[in-house]
């Protein structure tokens, strides 16, 4: 019975607020969220990466382990990706593969490992989301312009917390009180402003395929924890790291996707990336209970 009571703990919260998002954005579609998407880009992802990764609640180590087994999933979700887009017979396999790579491991995936695994767990999430993040601003722009722009990772400022959080960690140097008092201040808030903006989006973002959609979100949310699990069994992880990664693995497709597809891709594939991001997510409040139960169940 403790562990029901402790998985509607971890998910209550995160569900609650995306269901806020959700009413706010049925009750007035014209609300405007570039203040929440420019205050995550700019300061609360920056934020949340400075203080998750701090010498407090990761090791360099750690950080650099879970960062290359986070790849090697991605690897293997861009091979199944690859695989069920030439099954489906898409147009554009390049340009629709970012969906299925880059998970929702920042909106969704850090707040649910935090509340699973407390600090800690947090590290590791901020650890493999921050992979993402870098990804999403190198081969999700890539891919969904076909050609590699350097100068949208120099602008981001994500990528410079990352750098200077490594730099930190190399030579265990703890972030100043006042810095982690303000960094954990906002990482809070962007945590509360982007999962709410999850909700909202879900009210604006539309199904277009929904056969497509279907078995593409399957493959996203299925998939993924199978690969999570192979990685744990093959490297022998065990404890709160792995259930991390195994947590990670298993998130929607992230809303950034569309965000980015939006500005670089023409609209049949926006389309797709957006039926994707819709689905795979509504499919993930059935799904994520059950990967966290495993979770908390096998890898505490």
């Amino acid at each position: 019975m403790e562990i029901y009571s402790k998985l509607f703990e971890v998910l209550f919260p995160v569900f609650f607020v995306v269901g806020i998002g959700y009413f706010l954005g049925k009750k007035n579609p014209k609300l405007d969220t570039v203040f929440i998407t420019n205050f995550a880009a700019n300061v609360g992802t920056p934020a949340m990466i400075l203080y998750g990764l701090n010498v407090k609640n990761i090791s360099l180590e750690v950080f650099t382990v879970y960062f290359w087994y986070y790849l090697i999933a991605i690897i293997g979700f861009a091979i199944t990706g690859i695989i069920f887009l030439s099954l489906l017979k898409s147009n554009d396999i390049i340009r629709e593969l970012p969906p299925f790579t880059m998970p929702n491991t920042g909106n969704m995936g850090v707040p649910i490992c935090l509340f699973a695994y407390g600090s800690q767990g947090l590290g590791v999430a901020v650890a493999i989301s921050s992979l993402i993040i870098l990804f999403h601003f190198t081969l999700g722009v890539f891919l969904a312009d076909r050609k590699f722009n350097f100068q949208v990772i120099l602008k981001s400022p994500p990528f410079y917390a990352i750098i200077i959080s490594i730099f930190l960690l190399y030579f265990k140097i703890k972030l100043p009180m006042f810095i982690e008092n303000t960094s954990f201040l906002l990482m809070y808030a962007t945590i509360f402003l982007i999962l709410m903006s999850l909700g909202i989006a879900l009210t604006r973002l539309k199904v277009f395929s929904f056969t497509k959609s279907i078995i593409y979100s399957i493959g996203r949310l299925f998939l993924g924890p199978i690969i999570a699990l192979l990685i744990i069994y093959y490297f022998n992880l065990t404890g709160f790291s792995a259930g991390v990664l195994l947590i990670q693995c298993a998130m929607p497709s992230a809303v950034l996707n569309y965000l980015i597809a939006s500005i670089y891709s023409p609209k049949e594939v926006v389309d797709n990336v957006s039926s994707m991001i819709v689905v795979s997510t509504l499919m993930s409040f059935l799904t994520i209970p059950i990967v966290v139960f495993f979770a908390l169940k096998y890898f505490i």
